[in-house]
C-alpha cells in the first residue's frame, strides 16, 4: 500500500443492511470501501481494485465465501491478501474451515461496529487466525468434501435446465412450424386471389384511370409479398436451427448470380436513389454451391445494405479470387455499426437500433425486419464451408461510416468433391 493511501476495502455481502453498516463505519474510520453483493461480482471487483483487504460473508447466493476466498488465492496478487470472514456462521468447525479454504481471519456477527476498525487494522498489519493442526486437516478434508458436494449438486442442476431447455426448445421449433404452415395456408390463397384480382380486366382499367388506386392494389400485393418472406424466413431459420437444411448442389457462376441478385432489387434501389457498382472482372470463376440458398444470403446483404444507406448513398458488390477462396462483399455508404454490435448481429433475432424507429418496409431507411437476414446469412455461408464477417469504423448518423460485409467461399470444398472425381 501506497504511503498516504487510504487503505481499500472490497465487502463482499449480500445482505443490504449489512453492506450499508460496514460501509458507513469504515468509511468514517477512513477507509475506502467498495462493495459487491455476490461471489461472482466481488472476483471481478477484487480483479479492478486490487483491494488491500476483503471482508468476506460465508453465506453468499452464488459461490460460498469459501470458494471464493480459494479462487482469490489462485489468482496472481491475492495469494497474501487478508481475506477475513464477517459471517453469522457460528458452528463448530466453521472458522476452522474458513482458515483451510484459505481466509485470513474470522469475525462472527453481530458485529461490534466500535471495535471492528481496529480489527481491520490489526489484520492490515499482518494478523492471522490459527487453529489447531488436528482441527485444521480435519476442516480441509471436510471443506473438500461440501466442495464436490456442491459440484454434483450444481451439474445435476444444470443437467435438469439442459433437459428442460432441449424440451423447450423441442416444443418451439413445432410451434414455429405449425404457425408458419397455419399462416402460409391462407397467405397463399390470399395472394393468388389478390393476383386475379390485379389481373382483372375490370381493376386494369381502373387502375389506368385512377393511379391512386393502381398503387393500392400494388401496395396490397406487396404487402403479402412481405408476409409470405417473413413466413418463409422463420421456416428457413428452424430448419437451419434443427440441422435440417439440404443443399443442392450445382456449378454455381459467382458474377451473374450477384448481376441476377442487384437486378432483383432494382426498383428499390430506384426508389431510394442510390447508386450499385457491380465489381466481378477479377472473379471469373465458378463454385460449387446452392443457387438459391446463396442468392438469398447476398440479397439479404444487399437488402440490408440498401435499409441503412440513407437516400442517395452508394453501395458496391465485388467478388475476387483471393487464394483459394472467392471473397465477395458488399460495401455501403450508411450509417455503420457500433464496434459492440458487430459480433451480435449474425444472432438470431438480432437488430441494431431501436426497432421502435423502424420502418415498415424492408427496405426504406432504417426499415423494419426480424433479425433474421444476418442469421440465415451465416448458416447458409456456414452450410458452404464459408466464412463471413463485418468490418465498420462504428456506427454514426451523420458522418456515415459505412460497413462492409465479406463472405469467403472455398472453390473446393467437400461440396465440390463428387463433382471433380466425376471430372
Amino acid at each position: 500500500m501506497a504511503a498516504g493511501k487510504r487503505p481499500t476495502i472490497l465487502y463482499i455481502e449480500d445482505d443490504a443492511g449489512s453492506q450499508l453498516l460496514v460501509l458507513r463505519t469504515l468509511q468514517h474510520a477512513g477507509y475506502e470501501v467498495h462493495i459487491a453483493p455476490n461471489g461472482l461480482s466481488g472476483i471481478d471487483m477484487a480483479r479492478i481494485h486490487q483491494p488491500d483487504l476483503i471482508l468476506m460473508d460465508i453465506n453468499l447466493p452464488d459461490l460460498s465465501g469459501r470458494e471464493v476466498t480459494t479462487r482469490l488465492r489462485a489468482m496472481p496478487g491475492f495469494k497474501h491478501t487478508p481475506i477475513v470472514a464477517l459471517t453469522a456462521l457460528s458452528h463448530a468447525g466453521e472458522r476452522e474451515k474458513a482458515i483451510a479454504a484459505g481466509l485470513t481471519g474470522y469475525i462472527a456477527k453481530p458485529l461490534d461496529i466500535d471495535a471492528l476498525p481496529a480489527q481491520i487494522a490489526e489484520y492490515l498489519a499482518g494478523k492471522q487466525d490459527h487453529v489447531d493442526p488436528q482441527a485444521l486437516a480435519e476442516a480441509r478434508t471436510a471443506y473438500s468434501q461440501e466442495v464436490v458436494e456442491r459440484l454434483e449438486s450444481k451439474i445435476r442442476q444444470l443437467e435438469r435446465a439442459y433437459s428442460d431447455l432441449k424440451r423447450l426448445d423441442r416444443m418451439k421449433e413445432a410451434f414455429i412450424q405449425l404457425t408458419s404452415h397455419e399462416l402460409r395456408t391462407p397467405l397463399t390463397v390470399i395472394y393468388g386471389y389478390g393476383r386475379l384480382l390485379q389481373e382483372s380486366p375490370v381493376v386494369a382499367r381502373l387502375a389506368q384511370e385512377d393511379q391512386e388506386f393502381a398503387a393500392l392494389v400494388d401496395t396490397l400485393l406487396e404487402g403479402i409479398e412481405r408476409m409470405a418472406a417473413v413466413i418463409n424466413e422463420i421456416l428457413l431459420v428452424s430448419r437451419i436451427a434443427s440441422g435440417r437444411i439440404e443443399l443442392v448442389v450445382n456449378p454455381v457462376q459467382v458474377g451473374a448470380l450477384i448481376e441476377k441478385v442487384v437486378a432483383d432489387y432494382a426498383r428499390a434501389i430506384e426508389q431510394r436513389r442510390q447508386r450499385v457498382i457491380v465489381d466481378t472482372t477479377q472473379a471469373h470463376v465458378r463454385i460449387y454451391a446452392d443457387r438459391d440458398l446463396l442468392a438469398l444470403a447476398l440479397a439479404n446483404l444487399l437488402s440490408n445494405a440498401i435499409k441503412y444507406t440513407p437516400d442517395g448513398g452508394t453501395i458496391i458488390l465485388r467478388a475476387m479470387l483471393h487464394g483459394d477462396h472467392v471473397l465477395i462483399t458488399v460495401q455501403d455508404t450508411g450509417i455503420g455499426i457500433d464496434k459492440a454490435e458487430q459480433a451480435l448481429i449474425f444472432e438470431r433475432f438480432y437488430t441494431a437500433g431501436d426497432t421502435q424507429l423502424h420502418a415498415s418496409s424492408k427496405v426504406a431507411f432504417r426499415g423494419g425486419g426480424l433479425g433474421l437476414g444476418l442469421a440465415i446469412c451465416a448458416e447458409i455461408v456456414k452450410a458452404h464451408d464459408g466464412r463471413i464477417w463485418v468490418d465498420s469504423p462504428g456506427r454514426d448518423e451523420q458522418r456515415l461510416p459505412g460497413s462492409v460485409f465479406s463472405i469467403a467461399l472455398p472453390t473446393r470444398s467437400k461440396l465440390s468433391e463428387p463433382y471433380l472425381e466425376e471430372a
